[in-house]
């Protein structure tokens, strides 16, 4: 299946603007410049630290060599972005850059250390926002070149980084105001959004059972999208066995999902007479979406993952654990940013030392900020 929306897509006019650099860059050595993004973040150090942050599980993670981390993750949001663009007519390339950087700046231990550092923050009238703490990263914290801070990455990726899953008033940032906050983002960095929470829905399930959190009873009795194709799985291979059925109905789940995002999206574009990128930044809403019946079913999903797993008691604990290590060496380390490593305590004079020691905790992974914790207890 396939559908030609490359006339709203980011290609001609529209990308010679979106591919506009903070610095100029050297001639092309035959990749396309989204190409050459998505080189320079695979290439960062903070893409690397992704292998070493939570994803759902933090210390459960350790017992287990299959459980996602956010490095995992991102793979995956990447694989459906690059296939749902290449579907769209979009321009596959801009889709694959910005699914691999959309959760580059997330703290250590997953949702539960960014809602710790966030809360910390707000004790001293700031907030954590991880789209935001991304672009800091790609502008500002990555050092690869001698002339210059930051990856020096496209606008139209820096603009999907900020962009991609919520919008910004240009009242409440002023500081973003090169990235069109008054108009929609391409239909390229829509749909990273929706990738994310497909990737994340089906992988959360499999990674649930896996760990034994969720009971595929329970799965098939309160998932209607999953039973039925489980029922499906089973009537193809009545001879395999319980766990093998479940991965065939969790690439049904998944492939349906993907499958409903790429028509419903098209049929915005039809239905709202889009012909042009001007014509999308100008749409009511977004126009990456899914029906109306699968959209349904997507929120029954995660409503269900929220009640079993996000909210389980077995990972309560893990939940816990992270926001008292973030919080306490957030504590310690505002108090005394002296403790601060030399470059972070640089940033205290300009930034103060929340938004320093915050910048410092957010590039951790799960281990190094472990070990940082154990430091401090015995200090």
């Amino acid at each position: 299946m396939a559908h030609n929306l490359h006339a709203c897509g980011v290609f001609g006019e529209d990308q010679r603007l979106l591919t506009a650099r903070v610095f100029p860059a050297p001639p092309s050595d035959g990749r396309t410049a989204f190409e050459r993004d998505r080189d320079r973040i695979v290439q960062s150090r903070a893409f690397r630290r992704l292998a070493g942050k939570t994803q759902v599980f933090t210390r459960l993670a350790a017992e287990s060599d299959h459980s996602r981390n956010r490095l995992t993750h991102t793979l995956e949001v990447t694989q459906i972005a690059r296939t749902a663009a290449s579907a769209l007519g979009l321009n596959a390339d801009l889709a694959e850059a910005l699914a691999l950087v959309h959760d580059i700046g997330h703290p250590p231990f997953g949702h539960a250390g960014e809602q710790a550092l966030d809360e910390a923050l707000r004790t001293h009238g700031m907030r954590f926002d991880h789209n935001l703490h991304a672009l800091r990263i790609v502008t500002t914290f990555e050092e690869r070149y001698a002339t210059f801070r930051g990856l020096n990455l496209t606008l139209a990726v820096r603009e999907g980084i900020v962009k991609h899953s919520r919008d910004y008033s240009a009242h409440g940032h002023p500081e973003l105001a090169e990235y069109f906050l008054d108009q929609r983002p391409p239909l390229e960095a829509q749909i990273i959004d929706l990738a994310d929470e497909i990737a994340y829905l089906t992988a959360d399930i499999e990674d649930g059972l896996a760990a034994g959190i969720l009971s595929l009873d329970t799965v098939k009795d309160q998932l209607q999208l999953f039973a039925n194709f489980y029922r499906d799985a089973q009537r193809a291979y009545p001879a395999a066995e319980p766990r093998l059925l479940s991965n065939e109905a969790l690439k049904k789940t998944l492939n349906a999902l993907v499958t409903d995002l790429m028509q419903q999206t098209a049929h915005q574009v039809r239905t709202h007479g889009i012909q042009t990128l001007a014509d999308l930044r100008q749409a009511p809403n977004r126009v990456a979406q899914l029906s109306p019946p699968m959209e349904a079913k997507r929120k029954q999903a995660k409503d269900f993952l929220y009640a079993n797993l996000y909210l389980s008691p077995t990972l309560a604990a893990e939940h816990h654990h992270a926001e008292e290590v973030v919080k306490t060496l957030f504590h310690a380390w505002t108090t005394n940013p002296d403790l601060l490593p030399p470059d972070h305590f640089a940033r205290v004079r300009e930034e103060g030392a929340p938004r320093a020691v915050a910048d410092y905790i957010a590039g951790m992974t799960d281990s190094y900020i472990e070990q940082a914790w154990v430091a401090h207890k015995l200090a």
